[in-house]
């Protein structure tokens, strides 16, 4: 079962972690071979274009909101098959998003001029995780010379 939205008990949930302070959004993300504008025909480019394009489309959109609500992209890389876990489980793209607060980022994704091209973003995705992270310092994982 793909999953492109959160439901509204994640939602919830996430608002009673009561996070203070910066939160870091993990994003896993696979691309469909070819998007699906099905479900927004009106963000459809007039040829059809692979998942990983309709993603660029989203991120071109997405961006000057994301930095006006005070996030930031901190990382981005291209993956690929995992080295742990299902051998047919693959991430073409791997995103840290990072927000004041939470409350900074439930502004973020509900922001109506931002929600206008969401439909990028669900027609390029197969499936994707985002997971809410807090940084705790290095938790004595650093090296020690």
């Amino acid at each position: 079962m793909p999953y492109l939205e959160p439901t509204e008990a994640n939602a919830v949930a996430l608002v009673r972690r009561n996070l203070t302070g910066p939160v870091t959004m993990l994003n896993l993300l696979r691309f469909r071979e070819a998007a699906d504008y099905s479900n927004h025909p009106d963000l459809a480019p007039a040829e059809p274009v692979s998942g990983a394009e309709a993603y660029r489309r989203y991120s071109e959109h997405t961006l000057p909101h994301l930095l006006a609500s005070g996030g930031e992209v901190v990382f981005q890389a291209e993956g690929g098959p995992v080295f742990i876990g299902p051998d047919d489980e693959r991430w073409d793209l791997v995103l840290a998003v990072r927000q004041r607060s939470v409350d900074d980022f439930f502004a973020f994704a509900t922001n109506p001029a931002y929600l206008d091209g969401i439909g990028h973003r669900t027609a390029a995705l197969e499936d994707s995780r985002l997971i809410p992270l807090v940084e705790i310092g290095d938790g004595g994982l650093t090296s020690t010379s």
